[in-house]
């Protein structure tokens, strides 16, 4: 993908999107067990596929605004993944994980078929291991 270009996601996904990251960007302002148990609420919905939750992922890169201030990195992101799915009906599970040398942490979306945002980068020789899988 050619730096600053935004993938093509249809004008649906693009609108679940927008609130999804929205209200990702709303619970960021809380604390991490508040956020944990606030995604929690999102089980119970049978599992989106790993292709629908590509595209949902997608359309959350497509819609975060340049222009925003504040912290739109892996966790807000990856949450708005999920809650994307949600509002579609379906569920994804929200990893946080870690890795060592270099020392990092890393969030991303997971269905049973794959992970959404998980291997960027320099994950192929250093994997990132999940810590935390919510719901």
């Amino acid at each position: 993908m050619v730096p600053g270009a935004r993938p093509t996601t249809t004008r649906y996904d693009r609108i679940v999107a927008a609130a999804a990251l929205a209200l990702s960007l709303a619970l960021g302002r809380l604390p991490l067990r508040r956020q944990i148990a606030a995604v929690r609420l999102l089980r119970g919905l049978p599992h989106a596929g790993l292709a629908r939750l590509e595209a949902l992922n997608a359309a959350v890169l497509a819609v975060a605004p340049v222009w925003w201030r504040g912290r739109i990195a892996c966790m807000e992101v990856s949450r708005a993944t999920v809650i994307a799915a949600a509002l579609t009906g379906r569920q994804a599970h929200w990893v946080l994980g870690a890795r060592f040398l270099p020392d990092g942490a890393h969030a991303w979306a997971e269905v049973p078929e794959g992970a959404v945002g998980r291997d960027t980068g320099d994950a192929v020789d250093r994997p990132w291991m999940p810590a935390l899988t919510v719901p």
